[in-house]
């Protein structure tokens, strides 16, 4: 056998020695690296970051399934869910505390929402118990279109032509009318004294308001983003500063008794959690309120040991999405939180968009979190003529790899009158 030269040998020996004195480091930064959004890392290499911190440890909450009626679910789902983030996250709080971070737990899934910088950002995503690191970032709400300006649109009618197109009168004549039924509704807020309004929300009695366990406001600080914020933060009764919510709960429930009536369900009663300010959320954000209707608290109280499922609402309508181009990349920010909702006995139904093409090309244009998902029951827009909005996201859901078939509906959209602030209407179109 030939004889290695002494030369290259030695070289060798140095150059093993070299990599294996490096690599586990090397190793050590992809790791950490692996674990974070890019739009997270970016943002702290330039400064500060917000991003959602989950925890590797989450609730197993398939025992749900097997109980019988809504309000068991609720509370099995409440109290699982609690549990696992009081017995995990008190490490975590104390090294967050440590380095003077902003935090704020959760127990929708096991997280917490912490600001921090680069370094924050490392030493948190190297912790064995950290599962991911998920941006948070304010994203714009896709605002419904003014309405196409067609004169059988444009005419305010007793019964709104929506309203009779999904049969919805025929169904009333049935003796359905939405009675039993507590619709919640994350947005922009709501004007919850708007005469259509205000005889549904299940905070009224008749005489007075009491706003607990019917409105939390999930801003709790300025985005920097909008102007437009006359409701402020925390606001302990229901508010809406830019209208978007205030129209979809009148699609919803809206009629004032008297004549004038767009809403579907017109005998259900409403509960709303502002998500948005000035038209801008976020996934911490998203996640506050869909937390907040799987057990409801009174204003200022505490999630964790407030919170009552008795009270949670049937469904939840969300009008609103997370997209890609707004730093939602990692498609499965919220599928863990939407999960435990539909656990918890809760429909979700979900807008799906309004990035459709006019039909060109469009197809696979159902791209943001909560829409793509299978827990959500997504919702598309159709117009007058029971054709598909050209606005309107379509499916099949690709972002996430799942092929997954959307939305799981169209109903109308296109041209919709309803209730706006403040004591007034306006037609909109889109699939809110």
């Amino acid at each position: 056998m030939r004889k290695m030269p002494r030369l290259l040998l030695s070289a060798l020996v140095l150059l093993v020695s070299a990599l294996s004195s490096t690599s586990p480091q090397a190793e050590a930064a992809l790791l950490w690296q692996a674990k974070v959004d890019p739009w997270v890392l970016r943002q702290a290499a330039a400064g500060q970051a917000d991003f959602l911190l989950v925890l590797r440890t989450q609730a197993d909450l398939s025992g749900a399934a097997q109980l019988d009626s809504k309000v068991e679910k609720g509370r099995y789902v409440y109290d699982r869910l609690r549990q696992v983030a009081q017995r995990t996250q008190a490490p975590l709080v104390a090294a967050l505390e440590a380095r003077g971070l902003h935090y704020r737990r959760f127990w929708v899934a096991n997280m917490l929402w912490v600001r921090g910088d680069l370094s924050a950002v490392q030493a948190l995503a190297a912790r064995p118990d950290v599962a991911h690191l998920y941006a948070d970032p304010w994203v714009r709400l896709d605002l419904p279109n003014p309405s196409p300006a067609q004169p059988e649109l444009q005419t305010p009618q007793a019964i709104p032509w929506n309203i009779t197109r999904v049969n919805a009168p025929q169904v009333w004549a049935a003796g359905y009318t939405g009675q039993g039924v507590v619709i919640g509704g994350q947005d922009t807020g709501y004007q919850w004294d708007h005469p259509v309004l205000k005889p549904h929300y299940r905070g009224w009695d008749g005489r007075a308001a009491s706003h607990d366990y019917n409105w939390h406001d999930a801003i709790h600080e300025d985005i920097g983003q909008s102007d437009a914020n006359e409701c402020g933060y925390d606001s302990p009764v229901p508010c809406d500063d830019l209208g978007h919510g205030t129209h979809t709960m009148g699609i919803l429930v809206g009629d004032d008794g008297a004549g004038t009536q767009v809403g579907v369900a017109p005998d259900a009663r409403w509960i709303g959690c502002r998500n948005m300010e000035g038209g801008y959320g976020k996934p911490s954000t998203y996640s506050e309120c869909y937390q907040w209707f799987i057990a409801p608290w009174p204003v200022g109280g505490d999630p964790f040991s407030d919170g009552d499922p008795s009270l949670a609402p049937d469904v939840i309508n969300n009008s609103w999405g997370c997209p890609p181009s707004e730093g939602c990349t990692d498609p499965n920010v919220l599928l863990a939180v939407v999960q435990a909702v539909r656990a918890a006995g809760i429909l979700t139904a979900q807008a799906a968009g309004n990035d459709g093409n006019d039909g060109i090309d469009d197809c696979s244009t159902i791209i943001d979190p909560a829409a793509i998902y299978a827990a959500s029951f997504t919702v598309g827009n159709t117009d007058l003529n029971d054709n598909i909005s050209g606005s309107s996201s379509r499916g099949p859901v690709t972002i996430d790899g799942s092929g997954r078939l959307k939305p799981d509906v169209s109903a109308p959209g296109t041209g919709i009158y309803s209730s706006i602030p403040t004591n007034t209407y306006d037609w909109f179109t889109g699939t809110s």
